[in-house]
């Protein structure tokens, strides 16, 4: 049971940890709004976008894009640091070998992090770029495109999968922890495979191939979350083996 003096370190330390993350979000956000235009004529270059002129239609289109990218640039650099506070924060309430094993959690993360927005950047928003602009081709429609609604599709799409592919850290971190296991994961796996498909669906568009072609990678990333907790538990009892594994299930 916690008492109030100790919520209350608890509390004041959260908010320091936050409050340095806010600093270098800040410092970050300079640099992104400098690299802006660097990253924005990088992004018209692409075969995505190539082709497509971008119109805006409001003064302020312009404007918003630009913080926008600049918003976005500044989250990538500080999600380090603010993983690592994550990990910072818990590490009191762990062991010498548990803070060890589970500092990992920090770089692990943002590779995965950076894999995903490279997947949905280059694979994943071409192909719904192109499906989309085929299906206005189709009905004879005249293409003139908003640069604001064209970065809001893209966020749209990059965003949810690079968050997406986080998974198998998430579930490793947890697993360390104590608070997931193997078979609780193999029991819920009709579920999240669902939820993961609706996900897809969400965030692709509405042909089959560009569905699977999200909602795979989705799945495969989550049966390889069940593998990669699987191998630490399995790892842990052999290191331990008088240990009783919580629930007495060690396989799944």
């Amino acid at each position: 049971m916690i008492n109030s003096d100790e919520l209350v370190t608890h509390l004041t330390e959260l908010r320091k940890r936050l409050i340095w993350v806010m600093l270098f979000f800040i410092v970050t956000l300079a640099g992104g709004l400098y690299m802006s235009p660097t990253v924005l004529m990088y992004i018209k270059n692409r075969p995505a976008a190539a082709d497509i002129a971008w119109n805006v239609f409001s003064l302020t289109d312009g404007m918003f894009i630009y913080m926008k990218c600049g918003f976005l640039v500044a989250v990538f650099f500080t999600l380090p640091l603010a993983l690592y506070h994550v990990w910072a924060f818990v590490r009191p309430g762990l062991t010498d070998e548990e803070a060890k094993k589970t500092f990992w959690f920090v770089p692990m993360a943002f590779v995965l992090f950076t894999i995903g927005v490279a997947f949905s950047f280059y694979v994943a928003f071409p192909m719904m770029v192109s499906f989309l602009s085929k299906m206005n081709q189709t009905v004879g429609a005249v293409e003139t495109y908003g640069m604001d609604r064209y970065f809001s599709l893209m966020f749209s799409v990059v965003l949810p999968l690079a968050l997406a592919f986080e998974m198998p850290a998430v579930v490793l971190f947890l697993t360390r922890l104590g608070i997931l296991r193997p078979a609780l994961l193999k029991k819920a796996r009709k579920y999240v495979y669902l939820a993961l498909a609706i996900v897809g669906s969400m965030i692709s568009p509405p042909d089959f191939v560009s569905h699977l072609s999200v909602t795979i990678p989705l799945i495969l990333l989550f049966e390889l979350s069940i593998l990669v907790s699987r191998w630490y538990v399995h790892r842990r009892e052999l290191d331990h083996p008088f240990i009783e594994p919580k629930g007495g299930e060690s396989h799944v």
